[in-house]
């Protein structure tokens, strides 16, 4: 779709506003609305001024000017405004130099593609992530001087067996870790989700399953087609909107935090990839689980680099409630086929085409831009300098021996240490201009708020633990 095309389909649908959306650096979209009488072909080539110091982590009131530049394929019309709207993602750009702004996630993940190519090593990368998310009736909470409390509503939770609801309790719910592809009632969201994936796919996210995952009280996963790395991210943020928005409409409340509630499974987002190049899989091979060494070289780089990755793959201090064992969340820094427990797992697939590798670390508070630019650029890494990750883990690594067990290194247990990792091991990052020094040290400081507000809140287990001694 080009410029020409939008502007038809603007004349077509009887658009009345065009949205511009955007990405901050946390993974939030933002948006401005434009009536159709001020937007013009010619924005495709100078976009629209917006100030961009309101922007956690982005410029200083003094060097506030922004571009946002909108590109014509991504263009589909919004489902939920009253108002026919076409909504159109945008690259923010520096209005000094015409260039996608050092700070803007989407810009990043387009030089992370051209610094694919400039290498030699590839064309093409393609990602497939999984974002898993909780659907409840209701949420919660609140921090302030008097106390910290939070609290989940939900009627299909394993702690709901006792409530009174309108119209009586039906008894039927999943159990805790009871919630891997129920028929229903015990899946109460069967509708939900499906309206989700007819939505995604009139804004033309190609959607492939839906389903009720493992954990009690509404986690879900809908499976959306692999693609580009960019348009990957694009179509991931798409994802996020709409299900929020169904589930508003539905009357229910959506989140993609990692670990919304305590003693079953949370939410990860598993993140598939593969390196092409002139339209052949580089991961497609003879070695083990069919892998090439190219492929077994990108692994090496992403196990070489992960506890640097964990504070952009999994970037909240709620992430690492998540990454403990047990839960189905890997924390062990190995690969193997078939094998949930891993870090790193090779899907099985008959179709060389198909053969890829799967990172079960990541969960869906990334920001996607971010998160898939950099696994691709620490597997670069890896295949630069032929980092081997050794022999696959083809045990259960939630039950090892101890001696074993000692051997294999883990994930970050905090999101502090993480942005430790971060700030010492960036250099990979780097390379072809991908991610700044500028970039990191902000997005360091802007995480390590986050990190230094966790820090300082009494926690209610901590009246638990220590009240009465």
């Amino acid at each position: 779709m080009n410029a020409q095309d939008v502007m038809k389909m603007i004349q077509e649908n009887e658009v009345r506003f065009v949205d511009l959306r955007f990405t901050d650096t946390r993974g939030k979209e933002h948006h401005v609305g434009l009536p159709v009488s001020a937007f013009e072909e010619d924005h495709f080539e100078h976009g629209h001024p917006f100030d961009g110091s309101s922007l956690a982590g982005w410029k200083g009131i003094q060097a506030s000017d922004m571009i946002l530049l909108p590109e014509a394929r991504t263009a589909y019309i919004d489902p939920f405004f009253d108002e026919t709207t076409l909504v159109l993602t945008c690259d923010v750009i520096e209005p000094s130099d015409g260039k996608g702004y050092d700070r803007d996630p989407r810009s990043i993940a387009k030089r992370a593609e051209a610094y694919l190519k400039s290498t030699g090593l590839g064309d093409t990368a393609f990602f497939g992530p999984e974002p898993e998310f909780f659907i409840f009736d209701a949420v919660e909470w609140s921090v302030d001087m008097s106390g910290v409390y939070s609290k989940i509503i939900s009627e299909e939770a394993a702690w709901s067996t006792a409530d009174k609801f309108e119209g009586g309790n039906t008894g039927h719910r999943p159990r805790v870790k009871g919630g891997y592809f129920p028929v229903p009632p015990v899946d109460s969201l069967n509708d939900v989700r499906a309206a989700m994936v007819l939505a995604l796919e009139a804004a033309g996210v190609p959607v492939e399953v839906h389903h009720h995952e493992v954990a009690n009280a509404g986690q879900c996963e809908i499976g959306t087609k692999f693609s580009t790395l960019t348009q990957r991210a694009d179509w991931t943020q798409i994802l996020k909107y709409i299900v929020h928005n169904v589930a508003h409409q539905y009357g229910k409340t959506a989140t993609f935090m990692p670990k919304p509630i305590v003693g079953d499974n949370g939410s990860g987002m598993h993140v598939h990839q593969s390196i092409w190049k002139d339209g052949q899989n580089l991961f497609a091979g003879n070695g083990y689980a069919g892998l090439s060494e190219t492929a077994l070289y990108y692994i090496g780089g992403i196990i070489k680099h992960a506890r640097a990755l964990n504070a952009i793959t999994n970037p909240g201090t709620n992430s690492y409630k998540r990454l403990v064992p047990h839960y189905e969340a890997p924390t062990k820094l190995a690969y193997s086929a078939r094998n949930r427990s891993a870090s790193i797992r090779i899907p099985y697939t008959a179709n060389p085409k198909g053969r890829r590798i799967e990172a079960r670390f990541p969960d869906p508070l990334a920001n996607p831009y971010l998160c898939f630019a950099a696994l691709m650029m620490a597997g670069l890494d890896g295949i630069q300098n032929k980092i081997h990750p050794g022999d696959p883990a083809d045990k259960n690594l939630y039950d090892l021996p101890p001696e074993e067990d000692a051997l294999i290194p883990t994930v970050c247990t905090s999101l502090e240490q993480a942005l430790e990792y971060l700030d010492k091991d960036r250099e990979f990052l780097t390379r072809g201009g991908v991610f700044s020094n500028d970039f990191l040290d902000a997005y360091i400081a802007l995480k390590m708020e986050e990190v230094d507000r966790m820090r300082i809140t009494t926690h209610p287990v901590e009246f638990d633990m220590y009240y009465s001694l």
